[in-house]
């Protein structure tokens, strides 16, 4: 059984039963009827963009498919009135997106939307769907999406040094010093992949990292680990856990509530290199630092993508933004890039010349040996 730290299958039943969508006067009786019969579909994988990923959406993105798509339904009744999502115009949801980029249109707190790209990537996503279902009927509908904007800038996170991060776990309580190491030694992603690791899932000796498939967002993976293994093994046998029991039964929140107390503590309030302050560190940006530290190290893109459970390779920019690194370089890469065509020449040469040079000591040794045996017999000197 694979836990759900945040109880999103829950949370979207729940939502789904006690939902009536006749009595939603903030989106319209039409829409709502259309939210449910999208949700339904996605719920079971249905009629899903051909360039999209097959099978049913988590509960986890069926409960941000139903918040970003109700804020979309909702906000065009407001603006525009309408009453049916499927008779929105092009211009009309060009607009309500231009209005949340340039701030006209505000969050209920009066500050700015951010990530406006995710909420038009959420209204593609139902446009195609529509289109779909829609062509199955013999029914065209125009591709209103076509020219939206999905762009929008990463978000910003916290970034702590390896000698910040070995700080912070010199000075919180001992489990919190596991916990910190091992997601920066594994770039797990927690809480989801981190909370469903069990005993069983490491090696004897702690040095190795079994991510089972069903409990990765992406794909199961085996990693190594090489900087926590030690704490591991004294926290598990402190704990008395064994084979199928859980290594972290953590609370998410309680434990980011920690973490932002004593990053405060120990560093201040000043933002960091990523862009946010120490004060707002989560367990998620351990990955983010997990991955600068660990990406210089690895040769091959494909190694580091393998270890952070990554089918694309642009994931090592969004997670690191190159922070910590520095530039390697040395006379002798330059070297061994420019001047190895030439220099092995250069040695295939002077090989081929000490191969010819053998050939003529061994042809002079030869003729040596033949007037020597000459001298020998005209001396009449029996040869030995």
């Amino acid at each position: 059984m694979k836990i759900d730290p945040y109880k999103n299958k829950e949370k979207f039943l729940k939502w789904k039963i006690n939902y009536n969508c006749f009595k939603d006067a903030d989106i319209g009786t039409r829409s709502g009827e259309i939210l449910l019969q999208y949700l339904g579909d996605m719920e079971m994988g249905l009629n899903v963009s051909k360039d999209s990923k097959k099978g049913p959406r988590s509960y986890g993105r069926l409960i941000s498919i139903k918040d970003k798509s109700r804020f979309i339904f909702k906000k065009t009744k407001e603006l525009f009135g309408v009453e049916d999502i499927t008779k929105v115009s092009e211009e009309e949801i060009h607009t309500l997106f231009s209005k949340m980029r340039n701030g006209e249109l505000l969050r209920n707190d009066g500050k700015q939307y951010k990530s406006v790209g995710d909420y038009v990537k959420t209204f593609k996503a139902f446009w195609h769907w529509y289109q779909k279902v829609c062509k199955k009927k013999d029914k065209k509908i125009e591709d209103i999406t076509i020219d939206l904007d999905t762009s929008q800038e990463k978000p910003k996170w916290v970034y702590l040094t390896e000698e910040e991060i070995r700080r912070l776990c010199d000075n919180v309580k001992f489990d919190y010093k596991v916990l910190i190491m091992f997601i920066f030694d594994s770039g797990i992603r927690a809480p989801t992949e981190l909370v469903n690791v069990r005993v069983s899932d490491l090696s004897e000796d702690f040095s190795k990292l079994d991510i089972r498939d069903e409990v990765s967002k992406t794909f199961g993976r085996k990693i190594n680990l090489l900087l926590s293994k030690g704490l591991l093994k004294e926290y598990i046998k402190s704990k008395g856990l064994s084979g199928n029991d859980y290594v972290f039964d953590i609370s998410a929140p309680c434990v980011n509530k920690y973490l932002k107390r004593a990053c405060f503590r120990l560093f201040g309030d000043s933002v960091t290199l990523a862009g946010k302050k120490y004060s707002e560190i989560t367990m998620y940006d351990l990955r983010h630092i997990s991955c600068c530290f660990w990406t210089p190290k690895y040769k091959k893109e494909r190694e580091i993508m393998h270890r952070f459970g990554w089918k694309k390779s642009d994931k090592i920019y969004y997670y690191s933004e190159f922070l910590g690194m520095s530039d390697t370089i040395s006379e002798e890469d330059l070297l061994i890039g420019i001047d190895k065509t030439e220099i092995e020449r250069k040695l295939d040469k002077s090989e081929q010349e000490n191969n010819l040079l053998s050939d003529r000591i061994g042809l002079m040794e030869n003729q040596m040996s033949k007037i020597l045996e000459l001298v020998n017999e005209l001396s009449g000197v029996k040869n030995v």
